[in-house]
């Protein structure tokens, strides 16, 4: 059985939080042993600056930066900050809703650490970071086209790299069949099949 922090004292820090950043703070949850904070992106660095430094939070470590692609929406990213405080065995997550066109402000003068992250997050999804010592990619070539974690991204990118034997040196090509979206069923590719493979069967559960 996962034994979880203390809800109380979560639902403390919530009331803080929420308290100090009165119009700021768009609300706040408790879910699996963790805080849930969603906040206006005006006032990202200064809830985050406070999570740091106020002796009632004490999040001193920042776990990750990561973001989560929404392109229905105009605001069509929430960008998500997992932060701990070891002296309060607490953890808090921090989203900020962003546009596509918008700067989110680094937070590389906080933590030193989080600039690798935010490479990661503009590599991977296209979000530009304000303040940034070295925004560039990080996971793909710096002539790579596109960001691979958006969701209309196609699933087989745009070029191929392979080894080129006459000309010694590895060279990239167009894909020549691109699959645009990622849009799957699920579905087994023996589907409505007469025969089922071994390992193919579906539970009366799953049916």
């Amino acid at each position: 059985m996962a034994i979880y922090p203390d809800t109380d004292a979560l639902a403390d820090l919530a009331e803080l939080v929420q308290a100090r950043f009165t119009d700021d703070v768009q609300s706040a949850d408790i879910a699996l042993g963790e805080l849930n904070v969603i906040v206006g992106l005006s006032s990202l660095l200064r809830v985050i600056e406070f999570l740091q430094s106020d002796t009632n939070c004490r999040f001193s470590t920042l776990i990750d930066i990561t973001a989560v692609d929404h392109p229905e929406r105009p605001e069509r990213f929430d960008v998500v900050y997992q932060m701990l405080s070891m002296y309060r065995n607490q953890r808090i997550r921090v989203k900020v809703a962003v546009r596509e066109d918008q700067l989110v402000p680094s937070l590389t003068g906080l933590f030193p650490g989080a600039d690798w992250y935010e490479r990661e997050v503009f590599d991977l999804f296209g979000i530009m970071f304000s303040g940034h010592p070295d925004l560039r990619r990080i996971l793909t070539d710096y002539g790579f086209r596109g960001h691979p974690l958006r969701k209309d991204f196609p699933t087989t990118g745009y070029v191929e790299v392979r080894y080129d034997e006459a000309l010694k040196r590895v060279v990239y090509e167009p894909v020549k069949l691109t699959q645009e979206y990622r849009q799957f069923d699920f579905l087994s590719p023996w589907e409505g099949a007469k025969y089922v493979l071994p390992g193919d069967e579906k539970s009366e559960g799953t049916k």
